[in-house]
């Protein structure tokens, strides 16, 4: 990817807000965007298209992110109506943020972000400040490891994350075994079923610990179902054996509180084993900006606009909450990108009344978590916390009881990410709940 120049530069004092830094060079733009993925391609082009000067700080060697490993098909039915690879969906928005004119910065690590939207990059090019009039977080999600989970037993080779195991084998054309074992039902796991049958592995099953899968139904039909691949639920992997490489892992029904039940344990000979077991945000940057955070998500709280706690510090994409389809991840990069530039030239306002929006029961978590600007028309985005079938979705004023949304849905499921759209201004907090 080539590396454009940018802004104005050259040796300068800078005094900014959470840094005492002496002579260094210094690089000015309308909208910083921190992430090359599809989120990060979006809001780029969106703050492109505003009006703004941007530039596109991406810490790989190329643009794309986890859409360069992704080499099943599934992407783009939503923006652009037909079904194409995760690199062909990357080379698409590439070929825009190129036709826009964008300057793009591979190679480049934001090393430190602070409130006054001034970003220490170190980059191909050198050690340099960029000093942005607004910031979009785009820096996407990673996965959780076997120390998060805390299984026990031998540290043996042959224990993968599923996103580590998707990059050897589709970008780097390894065999990671013969024998596979998948903990955890979360689509990537699922499509890397699949994709080691394809590879003529065995994968001997995929076992969830929650009493519902983790991914989307149409990657259990496509990447189990059709392979006649084994599906455990309410199972998990509570011994891990094997001196120098995996030999087999121990599994264990559960009860309702997902703790193993005894008696229940079985051994399955295996040599690779992968973990499939939920993304996590990456926010570090987020939280040294002083941008708050959500437990729920971990992604931040936003408003309406997709606004952090931090004024003209945005974020979209798997830094806000984790998708299930890259497309909404795009959708919601165009909104904060526009936004950010919008911001960027003052015709956003920062301060205003705050209606907040709170989950209730059944539902994990509703975004935005707040409002600034009661005009009808917000979309909220939402996830129930079990699997429940023909069930009402209300958003209801928490001191008048006044309904701002209502309707049934046949069926809602916790892998799938919902959104609906407020279509009454919101003048009060609102609680958004699931009833039968």
């Amino acid at each position: 990817m080539t590396v454009f120049g940018m802004g104005k530069h050259g040796n300068v004092g800078v005094k900014t807000q959470g840094f005492a830094t002496p002579l260094e060079r210094l690089r000015d733009v309308d909208v910083a965007v921190i992430g090359g993925g599809p989120a990060g391609l979006a809001a780029a082009l969106g703050a492109s298209r505003a009006g703004a000067e941007v530039v596109i700080l991406e810490r790989g060697k190329r643009l794309g992110g986890i859409l360069n490993q992704c080499i099943h098909d599934g992407f783009g039915l939503a923006l652009y109506k037909e079904s194409i690879s995760g690199p062909e969906y990357a080379e698409r928005l590439m070929d825009d943020v190129g036709r826009e004119g964008i300057r793009v910065e591979t190679g480049a690590m934001v090393l430190d972000l602070s409130a006054d939207k001034i970003l220490r990059v170190n980059s191909r090019s050198g050690y340099s400040l960029v000093r942005a009039k607004s910031v979009v977080l785009a820096m996407g999600c990673r996965e959780r490891t076997r120390d998060m989970i805390e299984i026990p037993g031998d540290r043996p080779a042959g224990v993968w994350t599923a996103g580590t195991a998707q990059n050897l084998v589709n970008l780097q054309n390894l065999r990671l075994g013969n024998e596979i074992v998948i903990l955890g039902s979360g689509d990537i796991g699922l499509i890397m079923a699949r994709r080691l049958t394809f590879e003529g592995m065995k994968v001997k099953g995929v076992f969830e610990i929650l009493p519902w899968v983790g991914g989307l139904e149409r990657n259990v039909r496509q990447c189990l179902s059709d392979f006649s691949i084994p599906l455990e639920l309410t199972t998990t992997v509570v011994d891990i054996c094997g001196r120098d490489r995996l030999s087999s892992v121990v599994v264990s029904r559960v009860d309702e509180a997902l703790k193993p039940l005894a008696g229940t344990e079985r051994e399955i000979p295996c040599d690779t084993l992968l973990l499939s077991v939920g993304l996590i945000p990456e926010n570090e940057l987020s939280k040294r900006a002083g941008v708050e955070l959500s437990p729920a998500t971990g992604g931040a709280v936003v408003d309406e606009m997709f606004m952090t706690s931090v004024p003209g510090v945005f974020s979209c994409g798997n830094v806000l909450q984790i998708h299930d389809v890259a497309d909404w991840a795009s959708f919601e990069g165009f909104v904060a990108g526009k936004n950010a530039a919008l911001h960027a030239r003052g015709e956003i306002p920062t301060r205003g009344t705050i209606v907040r929006i709170t989950p209730g029961a059944g539902v994990r978590y509703a975004l935005p978590q707040i409002v600034r600007r009661s005009a009808a028309g917000v979309d909220l985005h939402f996830r129930v916390t079990a699997p429940r079938r023909n069930v009402w979705i209300e958003a209801r004023g928490s001191a008048s009881g006044t309904i701002f949304f209502r309707r049934k849905f046949p069926r809602l499921l916790p892998s799938e990410l919902q959104k609906i759209k407020l279509t009454t201004a919101i003048d009060e907090d609102l609680e958004v709940a699931a009833h039968d």
